[in-house]
């Protein structure tokens, strides 16, 4: 069996504050497989780009890693130093961050600044850095004339087509992609992902893909990890997480979005709000909202258990690792109000 590219072992990030410690990332393990593209969703806040940020060791201050590994090709990222991160970074995992905008240099041409990320970590020369930057925009779709442009003399989709060219300037095995559509309309959105198909096929990189938009995620991963509060409540691949989600929360979030093609179907949504970190429910930090609670549900964390078909599930309807369709639960107990 293939060795994971990505294993994240129980990862723990916790927020400093006066008041006390916020565990963010509370104990989250899971792997990414040599070209697969592994999809995280969730609320707001859940946790989401606390995992990516770890994993680049680019997190600030109150922000603290307090446990756990992140193997990378079988190498720890959380052992290396200084010197070994700089060699990690952009070569082997590069980031496509949210908005193109606030991640490009607003006084540096668009080719300079594609050189710029190559010749940081190779020893080339200018003329080679400019002809790699002009093949690296034709890759992604951009007119290579446009490389002696601003970033704000470009639309908002060849802005985040630019942030991608540099992601991909030293021809990582995974790029982090943290909601990088968002704040895109939904023509250039999906111009943006059939691009990113099509790159993914052409050089074979995995993909880290976090969005809270769980219908684009399972249309474009090939497994997803649903996060609340920030443990991983679910995980499975793409296509049976649609058809049949095993957590109230993964059934929540499937019901909270419309469908495109289909009968017109109420949306029922998830009713009250996440927990507060500071004192998070001693259970399962989901109970509050659930409407299938149960009593053990207020006091023991579930774990995230095999379910089976490479599914895994934190929820105590599952006892013993049993499926269960919860689809015809939730729909004949409603939703719970709080």
């Amino acid at each position: 069996m293939t060795e994971p590219l990505l294993d994240v072992r129980d990862l723990r990030v916790e927020y400093k504050a006066l008041r006390g410690s916020v565990r963010a990332v509370n104990d989250v393990s899971f792997q990414i497989m040599p070209g697969e593209v592994y999809g995280l969703a969730g609320e707001s806040g859940c946790g989401k780009s606390t995992i990516a940020l770890s994993i680049l060791r680019v997190l600030n201050p109150p922000a603290v890693i307090t446990g756990g590994q992140v193997l990378f090709k079988g190498r720890d990222v959380l052992d290396m130093n200084d010197d070994q991160l700089e060699q990690f970074r952009w070569s082997e995992v590069a980031m496509v961050f949210q908005s193109a905008m606030n991640s490009l240099n607003p006084v540096m041409r668009i080719g300079d600044q594609i050189a710029d990320a190559i010749q940081a970590h190779e020893r080339v020369s200018d003329k080679d850095a400019e002809e790699r930057s002009v093949e690296l925009l034709k890759v992604v779709g951009i007119d290579p004339n446009r490389r002696r442009a601003y970033p704000h003399e470009l639309s908002g989709g060849m802005r985040q087509r630019a942030v991608i060219a540099i992601a991909l300037s030293l021809n990582p095995p995974m790029l982090i992609m943290d909601e990088p559509t968002t704040a895109l309309d939904v023509v250039v959105q999906q111009e943006i992902m059939m691009q990113l198909r099509e790159l993914k096929e052409q050089f074979g990189f995995s993909v880290l893909f976090i969005t809270h938009d769980l219908s684009l995620l399972v249309e474009f991963s090939d497994r997803i990890g649903i996060m609340y509060a920030g443990d991983i409540v679910e995980e499975a691949p793409s296509s049976q997480l649609f058809d049949d989600p095993q957590h109230p929360y993964t059934w929540g979030l499937m019901h909270s979005f419309p469908l495109v093609h289909g009968p017109r179907m109420a949306l029922t949504g998830i009713p009250g709000s996440p927990p507060d970190l500071l004192s998070p429910p001693p259970g399962c930090r989901f109970a509050p909202r659930c409407s299938l609670v149960m009593p053990q549900c207020s006091t023991s964390r579930p774990l995230l258990t095999p379910t089976g078909n490479r599914r895994n599930v934190a929820c105590y309807l599952h006892e013993q690792g049993r499926p269960v369709t919860i689809s015809p639960l939730m729909e004949s107990r409603g939703t719970v109000t709080v």
